[in-house]
């Protein structure tokens, strides 16, 4: 959800000395107990129609934060509404009933979203529109400028869904799953197995590649997928894809850690949050730990867990660090080049480590023994000084290495949660962040619904309640040579779930292309005379993507299927610029006309060229 802001701390954010810590004297285990409760309600809070923080949103629409300024981030996102809801259905299988009315509205609130025409595309034919990033607090389009396609959505939704629809069939409502849930599963699975090896934003919206974090959740996605379509008696081409996926996995290994983006050009070194909460997101009690999966247990993903916390050990990155034995937890943000707000801490991040620590523990504990590695070494050498290469510790006694290594790492993962508790307000609601320099005052977007959703999920590692295993009984084999294959999708409203039914457009595909200089913060459009142009109106134009701007050549494109009719038309359109600040509009002072041929043509380009007019200037905000 994010995107760059002014570092100043405005409206939305939270100033540090008005801003009362929780009581330090409070022991962890009852900050957890009572934080935990308020992060429940604080997500519920979040979620329409009856959450008190968001009125206006509709039935089964998680908003991402009640903050509509500075940032403004009252919107709802396919990735953080998966996420979320996962945690809430974990909750209800594991006894919360109260929670299964919110669980059957977000069903509802997915089946529509999947057919609402977006900018990243449409649903029917080629669930183009599945990667649409984000939408409005209504459930209707978000038309303005953003990173699209973000291909991890569809695959969290998937998962999110497959885990009630695995609870509905236990509970002899096999039908049920079959009529309304299966088809809301199936376009997101055809959508993942149709475009998992082609390039989208990554989990921070920023680096347009091939993501760690979305790759990981895909495979789980397909794995799950299969098993259920197995279940039910129906057909799920998309899974066959699940090989060739965990042999994607395999390849962001660097021989050191993980790196979080692969066939992009962020030009960052590639250690970055996204490989903690991928394992996370794929954690399964029941996996061994050298499953090419990439579990928290594993050695590969341990390592990749130790570079990624001991890079925010830098002072010089982190102050609010400073100070801190290597053995103990510390404030972790997304990647060490941040720069939004000028790169902080999360809450979100600091608790998954906590989280990835408790999941490793009950790996270990329910597999009875550990295995160290050359790879896994260093991290082991933090937890037990003594410890070995390629050597085995089995649960014996209470002196035994293993039972220190499992004591040392729940004491390492309590530490993690303990800073988040040093810098959790009285209220006990979660911003996105924290300073990362004393007094790591709580800023960016208050009252999160990933931050208190990952508290939720967090704690629930920390007692010993853990999700249904997803993972296949049988050895997982990765591909000798990975192949970059793709099953073709097929896709169809959800209608028995409540969304409209939808046919194929009749359109035509226009790209077009203007050179338009801009500055930060500005973004151009294209508005036309017809209805998929916006007739006119400015808030309902296209948005184009800047993608490949450069200093040399500032492109912005945009290719956008319209509805001209089988005869075809001449359509009349301009390149309009979008001011920051709330400035008004800026139109090109010229007219384009591009002849378009009937429904089913093959497509064309708009008049190249460049901005004809005067240019933005930044108000300054």
């Amino acid at each position: 959800m994010f995107r760059a802001s002014s570092v100043l701390l405005l409206a939305g954010v939270w100033v540090g000395s008005t801003v009362a810590e929780w009581p330090q004297g409070v022991p962890l285990g009852e900050f957890i107990l009572q934080e935990r409760e308020i992060a429940l309600q604080g997500v519920l809070d979040n979620i329409g129609p009856s959450g008190t923080k968001v009125p206006g949103a509709a039935a089964g629409i998680v908003i991402a934060s009640p903050s509509k300024e500075n940032p403004d981030y009252f919107y709802t996102w396919t990735r953080d509404a998966s996420l979320t809801f996962k945690t809430i259905v974990d909750e209800f299988v594991d006894g919360n009933a109260d929670l299964q009315p919110y669980i059957d509205d977000f069903v509802r609130a997915q089946a529509i979203l999947q057919t609402v025409s977006n900018p990243s595309g449409t649903l029917l034919p080629s669930g183009t529109g599945l990667g649409e990033p984000k939408y409005k607090a209504d459930g209707t389009r978000f038309n303005g400028n953003w990173g699209r396609p973000q291909r991890d959505g569809p695959a969290l939704r998937a998962t999110a869904l497959i885990g009630y629809a695995n609870w509905l069939i236990q509970h002899g409502e096999t039908e049920r799953v079959k009529t309304v849930i299966w088809p809301v599963i199936a376009n997101d699975l055809s959508y993942v197995g149709q475009y998992w090896n082609s390039t989208g934003f990554d989990l921070w919206e920023e680096v347009m590649g091939s993501s760690f974090f979305t790759t990981q959740a895909q495979y789980r996605s397909l794995v799950e997928g299969g098993a259920l379509a197995g279940t039910l008696g129906v057909p799920c081409t998309a899974c066959s894809e699940a090989p060739q996926v965990l042999c994607l996995l395999q390849t962001y290994w660097n021989g050191k850690y993980f790196t979080a983006n692969i066939n992009d050009n962020s030009g960052r070194g590639g250690v970055d949050a996204n490989t903690i909460l991928g394992p996370i997101a794929a954690f399964d009690l029941q996996a061994a730990c050298d499953s090419p999966s990439l579990q928290p247990c594993h050695s590969r993903v341990l390592a990749n867990f130790k570079v990624f916390v001991d890079t925010f050990r830098n002072s010089s990155l982190y102050p609010i660090n400073a100070g801190i034995s290597s053995t103990d937890g510390i404030a972790v943000g997304r990647y060490p080049e941040d720069f939004y707000l000028n790169g902080n801490p999360w809450y979100l991040i600091t608790l998954g480590a906590a989280e990835f620590l408790y999941d490793a523990v009950a790996q270990w504990t329910t597999q009875g023994s550990i295995t160290i590695t050359p790879t896994s070494l260093p991290f082991y050498l933090d937890l037990y000084p003594n410890a070995t290469a390629n050597g085995t510790y089995k649960r014996c006694n209470e002196i035994s290495p293993f039972h220190t290594i499992v004591t040392a790492a729940t004491a390492y993962a309590d530490s993690f949660v303990s800073v988040a508790q040093r810098y959790t307000p009285s209220t006990g609601s979660l911003a996105e962040q924290f300073l990362k320099s004393p007094p790591g005052t709580p800023l960016s977007a208050a009252a999160l619904t990933w931050s208190f959703a990952s508290f939720v999920s967090m704690s629930a590692r920390r007692t010993g309640r853990f999700p249904p295993s997803w993972l296949p009984s049988f050895s997982l084999t990765v591909p000798p040579t990975c192949t970059a294959s793709s099953a073709t999708g097929t896709y169809s409203p959800a209608t028995a779930a409540g969304a409209p039914e939808v046919t194929v457009p009749c359109t035509t595909t226009v790209r077009f292309e203007v050179n338009a200089t801009t500055y930060y913060g500005e973004n151009v459009y294209v508005v036309g005379n017809i209805t998929d142009l916006g007739d006119w109106d400015p808030e309902n134009a296209q948005t184009m993507r800047s993608d490949r701007y450069t200093e040399e050549w500032p492109l912005w494109h945009a290719e956008v299927p319209l509805d001209v009719g089988p005869d075809g038309a001449i359509v009349a359109y301009k390149y309009i610029r979008q001011q920051d600040c709330g400035q008004a509009w800026v139109w090109e002072e010229r007219n384009r006309t591009v002849v378009v041929p009937g429904c089913g043509g093959e497509g064309v380009i708009g008049e190249e060229g460049v901005w004809v007019g005067k240019g933005g200037v930044s108000g300054g905000c």
